[in-house]
């Protein structure tokens, strides 16, 4: 007789801890569940992901979206990549979960309840911008280590919850404070109790944004499990790992936080340029924090063919971390010559934009569409590879589709 996981309405109770070997899922559950046995696993199933989507990984569940995915203006859940360091939770304990605030540099340690969060603080909703600091690595020569993301690892979710800041303020934070650390409810690989797949955070100044939130919503319904239902941190414009799915305490700490995957070359790049392949002392990395511009056209899908003399009508995405993006153009020649896109201003700041195109073709043949995205600051995308580094971090290179023109 199987053994099995009976996981109830989420309106109504909390999830049971996992017994066995197959998932039985209720009525009325929550956007992005699934049944699923576990023995023959369906993640597009168990995700409710489009089956255009690519797995990159199982242990953990690592799964990109293609750049046609992410066509709308806001990322639905069915097309959002998922980054996971460890296993999903098994015990998720809606009715009896809280978020306790501790660390050295806190007045006092207090412990918030979900109703507490969600009653005590005032809501807040932003569209942020969320990039897997290895979105790209698949290009980088020598090759990098880790999940091999080509474009896909990058959405733009309507999140809603209430501001860090304001939970923090309710704490009380004492002047030492520089920086806050999150911790999870997820599994380490190994299974061992005592140790995190994860543990990151960032330095107060990012932490006490009006943008940096403790969510509970994603695109006004509960946050899907995958993407860190019932509570998680969403902290746009930098490397995804900062945004903790599935936290139950944030620590804040009286020095840089050192949790797991926080030291080392985890998320850190090369303080001063390297030859491709070089070794890198630890001691000469330096954290990443605002992800570089970049951008992305998400239609037409590469490979589409237009008649000569018709006009092509690109679009999709730019963002440029902590920053704006200021001025966006497209080539058909390989980048020896630009026209500029329409590109529309953020719905919020940390907010992905939206830019558009009209294209018109010489003649016949074979073309590539370069996209090439510029910041506030005057910086603009590379057209290669940027500097290698040893973990194929922040690849921000144009991304191009391909054209034929018949």
């Amino acid at each position: 007789m199987k053994r099995r996981l009976f996981v109830k309405k989420a309106t109504l109770s909390s999830f049971a801890t996992l017994i066995g070997t197959e998932i039985v899922f209720g009525s009325n559950i929550l956007d992005g569940y699934m049944p699923l046995a576990l023995q023959d696993p369906d993640p597009f199933k168990m995700f409710s992901k489009n089956k255009e989507m690519i797995v990159l990984n199982d242990k953990p569940w690592n799964i990109e979206a293609q750049a046609h995915l992410l066509d709308d203006k806001i990322t639905p859940n069915s097309c959002m990549f998922i980054r996971n360091n460890g296993l999903v939770p098994e015990n998720i304990d809606v009715k009896n979960w809280v978020l306790k605030i501790d660390g050295e540099s806190v007045a006092k340690e207090k412990t918030y309840t979900l109703s507490d969060l969600k009653s005590k603080f005032k809501h807040h909703t932003y569209q942020l911008t969320i990039e897997c600091g290895g979105n790209g690595r698949s290009e980088f020569n020598p090759p990098a280590k880790g999940n091999q993301w080509t474009v896909g690892a990058v959405h733009c979710a309507s999140w809603t919850g209430v501001r860090l800041k304001d939970v923090l303020e309710d704490v009380g934070i004492k002047n030492n404070a520089v920086y806050i650390g999150y911790h999870a409810t997820d599994i380490h690989l190994s299974r061992d109790p005592k140790k995190e797949p994860i543990s990151r955070g960032c330095p107060m100044s990012k932490a006490l944004q009006d943008e940096t939130l403790i969510a509970f919503q994603m695109n006004g319904k509960d946050i899907p499990f995958v993407h860190g239902y019932p509570l998680r941190l969403v902290a746009g414009g930098w490397p995804a790992s900062v945004s903790g799915k599935w936290i139950n305490r944030i620590s804040v700490r009286n020095k840089v936080h050192d949790g797991t995957k926080m030291t080392g070359d985890a998320y850190r790049v090369p303080c001063k340029p390297v030859a491709p392949g070089e070794k890198v002392k630890d001691e000469d990395m330096c954290i990443i924090e605002s992800m570089p511009v970049k951008s992305l056209i998400t239609y037409p899908k590469s490979g589409a063919t237009i008649k000569k003399g018709k006009v092509l009508n690109i679009r999709g995405h730019a963002w440029a971390g902590e920053l704006e993006v200021a001025k966006m153009e497209y080539s058909i020649d390989y980048g020896a010559t630009w026209k500029v896109c329409t590109i529309e201003k953020p719905i919020n700041r940390l907010a992905w934009q939206h830019f558009s195109a009209s294209v018109d073709f010489p003649q016949t043949g074979y073309y590539e569409v370069w996209a090439k995205a510029t910041d506030t600051n005057g910086i603009a995308q590379p057209m290669l590879l940027p500097g290698w580094n040893p973990k194929g971090y922040l690849n921000n290179a144009c991304h191009r589709i391909a054209v034929k023109v018949t």
